[in-house]
């Protein structure tokens, strides 16, 4: 059953709680990208270190860009990192909600060091992980191995948006990075498609199938 609590900032009440289980290391899981309609859904999974925490961590949807930008290279070089991905096609294949669990398996598997355990923001949960796993509601304020993920995915997944923006400018990728805006919308029915469009989520599904 997943977890919810709630705090006003993120902390490490979970994480100690699956130390004293003798579940350490423990990884916090976050995606970024799930409902955007255009680019990769990108999950980064992040061991901190208890004894060098980079200040400042929060839900990275609370924090403004320049500092997202700077956390990250503090977790970057402070923590234990792994990033997964899965692009467009793979979504559109397999739908995104197996796209963004499968990367999840991805992503913990990829770790230098394994987890004991992992703690992952949402409801859902990879099959057959190596690992014990918790599912925690709106972990990203509540967890700080969690948002540390929530930060390094998004700036990850943005940096991405905005290559991406250079190839195709046409669509404001370097100022929406592909979520449904009323700017996006107009341009994809004026345009048409990209090549990192997602065609099986409305409205490309409805206006190109």
């Amino acid at each position: 059953m997943p977890h919810s609590v709630k705090h006003e900032k993120p902390n490490f009440e979970f994480e100690i709680m699956v130390r004293q289980k003798q579940m350490w290391p423990v990884a916090g899981i976050d995606e970024v990208g799930r409902g955007a309609l255009a680019g990769s859904v990108v999950v980064a999974a992040i061991i901190l270190d208890p004894n060098n925490i980079p200040p400042g961590i929060n839900d990275s949807k609370k924090i403004p860009q320049k500092k997202r930008e700077y956390l990250y290279e503090k977790i970057i070089n402070s923590a234990i990192v792994s990033i997964a991905s899965a692009g467009n096609r793979y979504i559109d294949q397999h739908n995104i909600h197996k796209a963004t669990l499968d990367t999840m398996y991805r992503a913990i598997n990829n770790l230098k060091i394994a987890p004991r355990s992992v703690l992952i923001d949402g409801r859902s949960i990879p099959e057959n992980l190596p690992c014990q796993a918790f599912s925690i509601i709106k972990g990203d304020s509540s967890s700080l191995s969690i948002a540390a993920a929530s930060i390094v995915a998004k700036v990850t997944r943005d940096r991405l948006m905005k290559m991406a923006h250079k190839k195709y400018p046409d669509y404001g990728f370097d100022s929406h990075v592909g979520y449904p805006t009323v700017k996006h919308r107009q341009a994809i029915k004026e345009k048409g498609p990209s090549r990192i469009h997602r065609m099986s989520f409305r409205p490309l599904k409805d206006l190109f199938s």
